[in-house]
């Protein structure tokens, strides 16, 4: 069975918006555009839908994914925040994941293999409102088998619809040089200094304001992968 594809628009968005709340609640993976690519999410503390998600990008256990919230001022709660809020404020939202300790309110199935977790707000005010609505972060990776291209449109990923509660299509997002390369992922979790893990799409400008605020890129990998 083929589920739903919701076209999202300012037309009905508090029906759309329910939908997606109510899909995610009981547990469902569902298909979204982001800033950068488009997205499979469900809920980051719900230890099944963990589980479906990995199975439905034929994913590693052992490989984390990025949890999404609302709002700055939730990040503290999920991870232990080693920089200024204003440079919190001047990165997010925006293609960037930033990578911290996680803290114990953290589902421990959410990437047990690590003792770090990349945080996201990205630009988009459908994520933002799913995940404020739920009352927790959206665990979010990218919509596609893993190994494979990432995608830009819901037809890109075709073959996993079956498995999703809903595809909500935000459209295609636009192509280019770097549309591909998904967020920045920056390791900010050794106090004062930074660490890029992925190049991503947003690399210069990320480092301009990392080094405005006086971090130093660390001298050493970092021993934990994220």
């Amino acid at each position: 069975m083929i589920n739903p594809v919701i076209l999202l628009g300012p037309k009905n968005s508090a029906a759309i918006l329910k939908n997606a709340v109510e899909l995610l609640k009981s547990g469902s993976v569902i298909a979204l555009p982001t800033d950068t690519l488009y997205g499979i999410a469900c809920l980051s503390q719900s230890p099944e839908a963990l589980k479906k998600l990995y199975q439905i990008k034929s994913r590693d256990k052992n490989k984390p994914v990025a949890i999404c919230v609302s709002q700055v001022s939730e990040i503290a709660k999920w991870g232990h925040v080693t920089v200024d809020e204003r440079l919190l404020h001047d990165l997010l939202p925006g293609p960037v994941t930033l990578v911290f300790e996680r803290s114990p309110a953290l589902n421990p199935e959410l990437n047990p293999g690590t003792k770090l977790v990349g945080i996201r707000i990205p630009d988009s005010w459908f994520i933002r409102q799913l995940s404020n609505s739920c009352a927790e972060p959206l665990a979010l990776t990218s919509a596609n088998i893993s190994g494979s291209q990432s995608t830009l449109s819901v037809e890109e990923f075709l073959g996993i619809w079956e498995h999703l509660g809903a595809v909500f299509n935000g459209g295609p997002i636009p192509d280019g040089s770097t549309a591909r390369l998904g967020s920045t992922v920056v390791d900010l979790s050794s106090p004062g200094t930074y660490r890029i893990i992925r190049p991503g799409c947003a690399q210069t400008i990320t480092v301009e304001k990392l080094e405005k605020y006086g971090l130093v890129e660390a001298s050493e990998p970092a021993s934990e992968n994220v």
